[in-house]
Order: structure tokens, then C-alpha cells, then sequence
């Protein structure tokens, strides 16, 4: 899930270089969305593997 963020983390940059706003913002939200759902999964497989272990 990392990598897709930060595949459309570069998308985003490449948007916006070539001045494309609209397509740059919405590929940035989508980056931020999935880097916050990659941190909760993280955070969660964390705490159950320290749990079991």
C-alpha cells in the first residue's frame, strides 16, 4: 500500500510540473489517504504481533 502512495505521490509531482491542478490535487489526495490507511495498518499489525508474541 506504501508503494501505491508514493506512486501517486509522484504522479502528483509530475501534474503539477507540467501544470496540470486539477489531476496534481486529486493525485495527491489520493496519496495522503492511502499513506494514512498504510500508518493504521501498521499501527494495528504492530500492536497484534506484540500481543501474540
Amino acid at each position: 500500500m506504501l508503494s501505491w502512495a508514493l506512486a501517486f505521490l509522484v504522479i502528483a509531482i509530475v501534474a503539477a510540473v507540467l501544470g496540470f491542478g486539477g489531476i496534481a490535487g486529486t493525485a495527491a489526495g489520493i496519496a495522503k489517504i492511502l499513506f494514512i490507511i498504510f500508518l493504521v495498518l501498521f499501527v494495528v499489525s504492530f500492536i497484534m504481533g506484540r500481543r501474540s508474541g
